[in-house]
């Protein structure tokens, strides 16, 4: 598993490998939550149910998600239980903390979720 940032103009693109789709939902988690930084607090759980008609835009609704939690709640994410059919049901575990307001959207633009090299990958653009 593995994820890497892209340099964009007043956006960073994220780019992610896994062994399954869970776990490309679990590293763009990761991955957004090393953006928002600042958990400090106890810790605490949410449940997160997003759907959406295929699996990029399903890693959209989840990662828009987690920034609304961020921004409302002051909800990190550290880790997620997550089990993925039609629909993504999570339990997140993550900490209430001072998380910066990085990230101001995350976009459709040239987003990628599909199989790769015996496992998967995923693209997306979060506007910052």
């Amino acid at each position: 598993m593995s994820y890497r940032w892209v340099d964009h103009t007043a956006e960073v693109e994220l780019h992610v490998e896994a062994a399954s789709q869970e776990q490309v939902l679990e590293e763009a988690m990761k991955a957004v939550a090393e953006l928002l930084d600042g958990a400090t607090g106890p810790p605490e759980t949410r449940r997160v149910r997003v759907e959406a008609p295929d699996r990029g835009a399903l890693l959209v609704q989840w990662l828009e998600e987690l920034v609304f939690l961020a921004d409302t709640e002051r909800f990190v994410p550290e880790r997620a239980e997550i089990i993925l059919s039609e629909v993504l049901d999570a339990a997140v575990h993550g900490r209430i903390g001072e998380p910066r307001p990085l990230v101001k959207a995350v976009t459709y633009h040239g987003l990628e979720f599909e199989p790769a090299d015996g496992g998967w990958r995923a693209k997306v653009v979060l506007d910052v």
